[in-house]
């Protein structure tokens, strides 16, 4: 069983469907089942023998506070009942192993029930799974200490796995771990990424355009369509994916914008077979999520990275840590300014830019294998 609270974005449960992915592609007995908070979950197809339990979505408003997408609860009964229908999926598919992505204690503390009774029962091996850079150590620190975080990785999980390399970003940095926990703790290497459900993608050379989910990528696309809209002779064409959250009136106006690009420029709102895009492009212009970095270093994509800094600065770390081992361009606004002349200058030089494996960098996209290897010795274990 696979855990993801998804509030926002699609990383969560992203990463989620490709853990679950190997696993069952190891073991022809084993099945698995993802219990996520994401409204996209039903337009992603999964594997044989993975299922998932769409659980009820929350929305975060601009002061940070959560509200019912659409039941009409308020946050503590929402959250109530997420917290039920977590514990009784467990408690019917009485898993070997619980796989908790990024939230020890889950969202607002509703997978605490779930955790406690899987302790009292004694049988379910329980990891927490980490991507490469979480926040910036101060702001982690103070969130996991209001979260009592540390205090539930201890009591509750095996092993933490860290889905990045200790050599590019320890995400934990900051944080006040016991010996035994840091003892637990298992560097997998990235996740690869493979073409699941094959697209059909632009017979002409393009770049791709991807925001990710979309829902903190507006200023990524309108800086992209800027730059083609004053460098006229800019190539090769781009196609965007806005992704599945990018406000509609949003959306409207940048399609207008594409419109008269000449066909320069085309765009979709959203595709669940984004790798085999990413694997045709001739580039890639990213905001640098987890999941799209993955998808540049298994297809071995040249690629600009456009990291947001706001709420988190998890993005621009990860980004700036990438540029540092050779393995992408990052557009920094302190650095390089935001302006359409210097995103055209970046795509203009994506054919001359390194690919990632001519960093030299061994071991980055190990991470699916080592999953499964850790997942077999948890559950054999007594």
């Amino acid at each position: 069983m696979l855990y993801s609270h998804d509030t926002f974005g699609l990383g969560h449960l992203r990463r989620s469907r490709a853990i679950a992915s190997a696993l069952t592609a190891a073991d022809p007995t084993a099945s698995a089942i993802i219990l996520t908070g994401s409204p996209m979950a039903g337009r992603f197809a999964f594997p044989e023998r993975v299922d998932h339990v769409r659980l009820p979505g929350v929305t975060k408003l601009p002061d940070g506070s959560y509200v019912s997408q659409t039941l009409g609860l308020d946050i503590d009964e929402i959250t109530a009942l997420r917290g039920g229908l977590i514990q009784t999926a467990a408690e019917q598919y009485d898993p070997d192993l619980l796989i908790v992505d990024k939230e020890p204690t889950g969202f607002r503390g509703e997978l605490l029930p779930t955790l406690e009774a899987l302790e009292r029962q004694g049988r379910t091996r329980c990891v927490l799974g980490l991507r490469d850079v979480l926040d910036e150590p101060e702001v982690l620190r103070t969130e996991w200490a209001r979260k009592g975080a540390i205090e539930a990785t201890e009591r509750f999980y095996d092993e933490v796995w860290v889905y990045g390399m200790r050599s590019v970003y320890d995400p934990t940095e900051g944080l006040d771990l016991t010996s035994d926990l840091r003892a637990r703790m298992h560097w997998t290497g990235y996740l690869r990424r493979e073409i699941g459900d094959p697209a059909d993608p632009p017979e002409v050379p393009y770049v791709l355009v991807t925001p990710g989910g979309g829902g903190d990528g507006r200023f990524m696309v309108d800086l992209v369509l800027s730059a083609y809209e004053r460098d006229t002779e800019l190539g090769p064409d781009a196609l965007i994916v806005y992704g599945p959250f990018l406000s509609g009136e949003v959306r409207a106006a940048f399609d207008a914008r594409v419109a008269k690009l000449g066909g320069r420029v085309t765009a979709t709102g959203f595709d669940s077979r984004i790798e085999s895009l990413i694997a045709g492009a001739e580039g890639v212009v990213c905001m640098g999520g987890y999941n799209t970095f993955c998808e540049v270093l298994s297809f071995d994509k040249r690629a600009v990275i456009v990291p947001r800094t706001v709420p988190r600065l998890e993005q621009w770390i990860r980004a700036s840590r990438a540029e540092e081992l050779g393995l992408v361009r990052m557009l920094d606004e302190t650095r390089d300014g935001l302006t359409p002349e210097a995103m055209s200058a970046a795509i203009r030089a994506l054919p001359r830019q390194p690919r990632p494996s001519d960093s030299g960098a061994e071991g980055l996209l190990d991470g699916l294998g080592v999953v499964v290897d850790r997942a077999r010795a948890l559950m054999a274990a007594e």
